[in-house]
């Protein structure tokens, strides 16, 4: 999906693997600045829509940078760079370092045996049903419309030594799990934000978490940016098993593990759209998945790719680098489960090679026993896209003839209950349309809404909240540009001569689940003097009775009253905190994960590095005061 595949870029300290091993081993003595000047540059310092510009690299720690080029996403473009070049760039991009915080601060005190129990307020995986509603109902969100407006801050989490705050917390009796970026997984107390325990895994974690109890065993599932899938006992966070779900080496799981009936559904995507951008890349041969485990075991009970035809040798590119094909259509978003047919539906991103799949950009039935691809709905068709496209000859040779326009869908697909036995499937597109399908006669189009211009950065990006009966739609359409060096506003947050443009982008509709019809829509309030500010609204929308919950790039929190869409609460949470676990934290932009609320507590993350936004690596609660 676009902010993941933004984030390969913005993330992204080398945009692409520019510098041949025989220029790495004649650097006598590595210096930083030009390293960036001939691997980095073309890419940040030229509003490519996925890239971060300069500054926003510059605002991560020299600590996040090395670890992202050493072990993380960017290891493997990385790869020609020696340790000593790569330490180089991290201090040349950033002088912040921080200290490692005391691992015994913020630590619970000991308390009785957990287990996992759905008997009291909870939100389970990503979007708190199997059927991806993104709505809370009041018995569990136990915060009424009326008190909204009265949220202040109860705790802050900080994240040490991250960056980036994009994983969705789940909460379950008590307990709250989040995946961090500094390659770690916390269980801690709901109430107060002290920790119980910390898991080190192999690599970031993005996905919500799921939770579930077998056989007298409390587990939680979740998965890595390097494809691997855990599961953890739940009281103790001792591993029970792990696996690797795709060997390709960019492959990443971003979409939550889906939960049901002791198996875990685990969807996969990949940063090879990034990869395309290096001329003398293969490109490209990764291809989207879903695999379903035991839940017990960990043991593999099939695994199904959302492409059907062979992966081939197709041409040669101008450098006579070998492109293969088709190839593509990873799944960013959690699977949906329909109980009903027995099946499962994922959303897919855009093909990355030539020919493009008739399964990207597209909705995917699969069957929950053996996973056959029983059929899919494609919402734009030859939508062959990868990062060479942002870019001048001879770094566009990778890309797909047909040039984007990359309108893939990050956004789970929502299974509603229409009534008189009805039912729709409904996702919104990177194409600023939100489509509903009929589950039950193979996909069949019911309507088509379009809600904004889409983009590279547009449309609707990780998705809508439903109440059964409107579909709540937060729009992107964010927009970079170039203003040329010494212009006013040239060196805001975004740096020397890239911009957000701060006037297109963002509002929240509300749409009728039967018709589409828009029935009340709400513009971005403006980015007013911000520097550097996009009214873009990227994040998943989360609602609860009466209201709806939408955060922006802006860094804003804000709540709309479900009826009309009028603004009741605004946070910004652009701003320093004290944690309760004595880290320096800071929130930045709300992008990726929506709000969690659970037994009169709102729960977000704020801090998202990539397409340019703002840094960030904190964990807010919000409730009522005195609760």
């Amino acid at each position: 999906m676009d902010t993941e595949k933004i984030a390969v870029c913005s993330r992204i300290l080398i945009a692409f693997t520019l510098l041949s091993p025989l220029a790495a081993a004649q650097a006598p003595a590595p210096d930083g600045g030009a390293l960036y000047t001939q691997n980095c540059a073309l890419c940040h310092e030229h509003a490519v829509a996925r890239a971060a510009p300069r500054s926003v690299l510059g605002a991560l720690t020299v600590q996040s940078i090395q670890r992202t080029l050493d072990e993380g996403s960017m290891k493997f473009q990385a790869a020609a760079l020696s340790a000593p070049q790569r330490e180089a760039i991290a201090h040349y991009l950033s002088s912040v370092m921080v200290q490692e915080p005391n691992p015994d601060s913020g630590r619970c005190p000991a308390s009785g045996r957990y287990a996992v129990s759905f008997d009291g307020p909870h939100w389970n995986g990503w979007g708190a049903d199997l059927e991806q509603h993104r709505f809370q109902p009041a018995a569990q969100a136990r915060l009424s419309a009326g008190q909204v407006p009265k949220l202040k801050l109860k705790w802050a989490f900080g994240f040490a030594g991250a960056q980036t705050a994009n994983a969705q917390p789940a909460v379950v009796n008590g307990r709250l799990f989040v995946g961090g970026a500094n390659n770690k997984v916390y269980a801690l107390d709901a109430a107060s934000g002290c920790i119980h325990w910390a898991f080190d895994t192999e690599a970031a974690v993005r996905t919500a978490i799921s939770a579930g109890a077998f056989h007298g065993t409390s587990a939680i599932f979740f998965g890595d940016q390097r494809a691997t899938v855990y599961a953890l006992n739940a009281d103790s966070g001792a591993l029970l098993w792990k696996a690797k779900v795709d060997p390709h080496p960019v492959a990443m799981i971003t979409g939550a593990p889906a939960l049901a009936d002791e198996v875990v559904y685990v969807p996969v995507a990949s940063l090879e759209d990034a990869y395309g951008a290096d001329p003398k890349y293969g490109c490209c041969t990764f291809r989207g998945s879903v695999s379903a485990f035991s839940a017990t075991t960990g043991a593999l009970l099939w695994k199904s790719s959302t492409v059907a035809q062979p992966l081939t040798q197709t041409s040669k590119n101008a450098q006579g680098v070998q492109l293969w094909g088709p190839a593509g259509a990873g799944v960013w978003s959690a699977p949906t489960i329909d109980r009903k047919l027995h099946r499962l539906y994922v959303t897919t991103s855009n093909a990355t090679s030539d020919p493009a799949a008739s399964t990207s950009d597209a909705i995917v039935a699969f069957d929950l026993k053996d996973g056959k691809l029983l059929w899919s709905y494609q919402a734009t068709a030859n939508d062959g896209y990868n990062l060479a496209c942002d870019l001048p000859a001879p770094y566009s040779t990778n890309c797909p003839s047909g040039k984007g326009p990359d309108f893939d869908f990050a956004s789970s697909a929502a299974l509603i209950d229409l009534g008189h036995g009805h039912r729709a499937l409904v996702a919104g597109q990177k194409s600023g349309l939100v489509h509903a399908i009929d589950p039950d006669a193979g996909g069949r189009a019911l309507w088509q809404t379009r809600v904004g211009q889409g983009g590279r950065l547009g449309g609707v990006q990780w998705g809508p909240a439903t109440d059964g009966k409107l579909i709540y739609v937060a729009l992107s359409d964010a927009q970079v540009g170039v203003v040329a060096p010494g212009t006013a506003g040239a060196q805001g947050a975004l740096g020397a001569n890239f911009l957000f443009n701060p006037k297109i982008g963002g509002g929240l509709f509300a749409l009728d689940a039967r018709t589409g019809a828009v029935r009340w829509s709400t513009p971005h309030p403006g980015c007013q003097d911000r520097p550097g500010c996009s009214p873009a609204q990227s994040a998943a929308v989360t609602a609860t009775p009466g209201v709806v919950f939408s955060g922006g790039v802006d860094g804003h929190l804000r709540a709309y009253a479900s009826d009309s869409g009028r603004i009741i609460w605004d946070v910004d949470t652009w701003q320093a905190y004290t944690t309760v676990n004595g880290v320096a934290a800071h929130g930045g932009s709300i992008n990726g994960p929506g709000a969690v609320v659970v037994d009169g507590v709102l729960y977000v993350s704020s801090g998202y590095v990539h397409i340019g936004t703002t840094p960030g690596n904190v964990l807010l609660a919000y409730s009522v005061e005195g609760r």
